[in-house]
């Protein structure tokens, strides 16, 4: 992935993205830098979301987003703040953005597993106990506050694969490792 400007493939997703904000101030400014020559300010991420809990972060609902992952996976150490986060449904389009505000990385112990539940399950919207037992085999976890949650009209987007968190595009402040 290269990192300086947009990729060629993403300038039409960039071009919906920026005609779907149109009104909103807050989107309109942030979005305002990207083209195909400037740099990138922050990174483009994809999250594939099933429901109830992308209804709940498009309600304002759920304010922390969560990923846990058996492996290193992104977005683990991937994201940061300032990043974009694309609300695709499941098999469906994008219909959502959002800005991330914190995140939290974790290498999940008994202790880490404790601190989530006890400090983040009302704002993960997770109160559920099946929640947790769906994850219960997770080695790491990261944990994204967000804001700025804008529901925007249906971009479609073509994903075949099952991973369910895509980085579209780094941001130029993030370090890269060349190997």
């Amino acid at each position: 992935m290269t990192t300086g400007t947009i990729r060629t493939s993403l300038l039409p997703l960039v071009n919906e993205l920026k005609s779907a904000v149109k009104g909103d101030l807050f989107w309109e400014n942030y979005l305002s830098p990207l083209s195909e020559q400037a740099s990138f300010p922050f990174a483009l991420h994809l999250g594939v979301f099933i429901e109830p809990y992308l209804q709940f972060i498009l309600e304002g609902k759920k304010t922390i987003e969560s990923r846990f992952a058996t492996r290193r996976f992104a977005p683990y150490n991937q994201v940061e703040k300032g990043d974009v986060i694309l609300l695709k449904q499941s098999c469906g389009p994008i219909i959502g953005i959002c800005q991330v505000t914190h995140c939290w990385f974790y290498q999940l112990d008994p202790e880490s597993w404790e601190t989530i539940q006890r400090d983040f399950a009302q704002a993960l919207c997770a109160q559920d106990p099946e929640f947790w037992q769906q994850r219960q085999a997770a080695c790491y976890a990261t944990l994204m506050r967000i804001q700025f949650v804008k529901v925007i009209e249906p971009i479609p987007f073509a994903k075949r694969d099952r991973r369910g968190w895509v980085v579209l595009q780094s941001s130029d402040q993030q370090l890269k490792l060349e190997l």
